[in-house]
């Protein structure tokens, strides 16, 4: 499996957490949309896809199943976040 495009999203909101949204695009056949990209206590970080159950737990809709993919993920995804912030007009 090979990631062949990412889309981010840059959300503007100030003081949020939430900094982007990507979208992932797998072999040229599959996307996964709605992965954040979340400014955590230890730096940023993606959480994948997921919806609030009844009980108010949340669970992931789609997520990797081995650390390996999910590392290549987050790692890519992180790249192209920065430098889509890079490349983002200053706020002013």
């Amino acid at each position: 499996m090979k990631i062949t495009a990412i889309k981010i999203r840059m959300v503007t909101k100030e003081n949020d957490r939430l900094k982007a949204v990507a979208s992932v695009v797998f072999d040229e056949c599959f996307v996964l949309h709605d992965i954040k990209i979340i400014d955590g206590k230890l730096g940023l970080f993606i959480a994948m896809p997921s919806r609030k159950t009844p009980d108010g737990e949340y669970k992931d809709i789609a997520h990797p199943l081995n650390t390996e993919t999910r590392d290549c993920i987050n790692r890519e995804v992180l790249a192209a976040y920065e430098k889509a912030a890079a490349d983002a007009p200053a706020a002013v």
